[in-house]
């Protein structure tokens, strides 16, 4: 039971239980936005409800206008998680990445400066420096 309990208490698990919950909010929210807002606006120009369009083959109801509208949902959620998380974490990695090493060059072992790699003897103080391993 201990080991349960650590395992729970840990930060990464907690902080998936709270994305987990924000996500699914954020989720229902946008599925308001969506029936509420979006869809009557695109059935403005048609005078129609676009959730209520549906077909009946054989006895069996098809709502296509249920699936507009979770496609279109989607499309906003995509889109919000990409604006407000993907686009964030990409700058911070690219701020956090670590310059490319330059393998054109090398340390000089008497004076700490960087010489080319092809070189023989130091530009700065003069020591051989000897062939590039």
């Amino acid at each position: 039971m201990k080991g349960f309990r650590e395992f729970l208490l840990r930060g990464n698990v907690v902080d998936l239980a709270v994305a987990v919950v924000i996500g699914a909010a954020f989720g229902l929210v946008v599925s308001a936005f969506v029936k509420d807002i979006v869809t009557p606006l695109i059935g403005i120009p048609g005078h129609v409800d676009l959730s209520a369009n549906a077909f009946t083959v054989n006895g069996s109801v098809f709502h296509w206008g249920d699936l507009v509208n979770t496609v279109i949902n989607f499309v906003i959620v995509a889109t919000a998680i990409y604006l407000i998380v993907v686009i964030p974490m990409q700058r911070i990695q690219q701020r956090r990445a670590k310059p490319a090493l330059d393998v054109t060059t090398r340390e000089c072992p008497e004076c700490l400066s960087n010489i080319p790699k092809a070189a023989r003897r130091c530009a700065f103080c003069t020591a051989e420096v000897g062939a590039a391993a």
